[in-house]
């Protein structure tokens, strides 16, 4: 349960950073049968905005008119949610995100939010941008899901301000120690290479079922380095070999990767192979693979620093969400999920929220 819902909330950060990357959105797999939901407690009443779902400490409420907007707005961006719009642990999903948004955004400082304004007016030239260029535009796209440009801006602003909130409070110290961890762990967990290979499989990536021998691979591979070796044209001998779907069209080539993106031991050949050689078959899970290494660097800690702080600015606000946000609740209205009862009638632990599926991988990845 923990495990899924901490899956799902990468969605929350992906989508206050990076709004328009809807490819990479994560999702939820529905349950099979959804439990019936308990029947809300009659909620109160809010001058403005229908009833009041929330309450929370410092005199914070959530009515329903604006949460059913912060709902609208996920379906905009993830069209993949509304199938869940009914679920209950889905709701209590979005509630936790919506409530932690605004608390977080309130404790923004002055120069976290003049920060974030520059960002979310990025954010929103892009929104403009994207949605103008199809058919109907952002207004009508907007009206169809009924939202005003307003609520968008609203919602990509309080956003950045719970991001930047978060960052505010990570030190320059913290991001140097992290960055001594990680290159003490992995001293090319910050290599950059540029690599072709061709793979000689040993199973469909489509399906896992097995095509070839170990056996038959290896000696395949080898046939195609002695075809480089004497001369053979790389980018030819991939389109006629490789069984990388992600590389096989373009010569096998991968530019400026982060190897620490590769299956270990492709990343570890990648780190350490001569640059310029037609490498000896490696063997991955996948099969064989020929490398030759064009070029290889290492990002300075200057390079990284930015990101080793949005890392630990989001692992802060997980910690919010796991640790403070449930003290600060003090009602919740909204329709409680139910455990499932299996076959035998004992009593299950509660249904998961749904598994999120893992964003799609960079297109410059070869076979994992």
């Amino acid at each position: 349960m923990q495990h899924n819902k901490r899956r799902m909330r990468k969605g929350w950060v992906a989508l206050a950073s990076a709004v328009l990357v809807v490819a990479l959105a994560t999702g939820c797999t529905k349950k099979e049968e959804a439990a019936a939901p308990t029947p809300a407690p009659a909620p109160a009443q809010s001058a403005t905005g229908g009833n009041v779902l929330v309450t929370y400490k410092d005199g914070g409420k959530v009515t329903q008119g604006e949460f059913d907007t912060f709902l609208n707005i996920n379906k905009f961006f993830y069209p993949q949610y509304a199938q869940f719009a009914s679920d209950p642990s889905f709701q209590q999903e979005m509630m936790n995100q919506y409530v932690t948004f605004k608390v977080l955004s309130s404790r923004a400082d002055e120069k976290s939010k003049a920060e974030a304004d520059k960002k979310a007016k990025e954010q929103m030239d892009q929104i403009n941008l994207y949605f103008g260029s199809q058919e109907g535009g952002l207004e009508k796209k907007l009206k169809d899901a009924s939202l005003t440009t307003a609520d968008v801006e609203q919602f990509v602003k309080n956003s950045m301000y719970s991001i930047f909130s978060m960052e505010s409070k990570v030190t320059d110290q913290q991001i140097k120690d992290n960055y001594d961890k990680k290159i003490a762990q992995d001293a090319h967990v910050y290599d950059i290479a540029t690599v072709s290979h061709i793979l000689i499989g040993t199973s469909d990536p489509a399906t896992g079922k097995e095509t070839r021998s170990k056996e038959d691979a290896l000696k395949r591979a080898k046939e195609v380095q002695d075809k480089l070796n004497n001369g053979g044209d790389f980018v030819a001998l991939a389109k006629e070999y490789s069984e990388d779907p992600g590389s096989k069209d373009t010569g096998g080539k991968y530019e400026n990767v982060e190897i620490s993106q590769w299956e270990p031991s492709f990343a570890k050949a990648a780190a350490e192979l001569p640059l310029n050689k037609v490498s000896d078959p490696v063997e991955t899970a996948f099969g064989y693979h020929i490398m030759f290494v064009h070029a290889r660097s290492s990002k300075s800690f200057n390079d990284v620093k930015d990101g080793i702080k949005a890392e630990l600015a989001e692992a802060q606000l997980y910690d919010f969400v796991e640790k403070e946000l449930p003290g600060m609740i003090q009602t919740n209205n909204l329709p409680k999920p139910q455990p499932q009862q299996p076959a035998g009638g004992a009593p299950a632990s509660p249904a998961p929220a749904g598994e999120a599926p893992k964003a799609d991988a960079p297109a410059a990845t070869p076979a994992k």
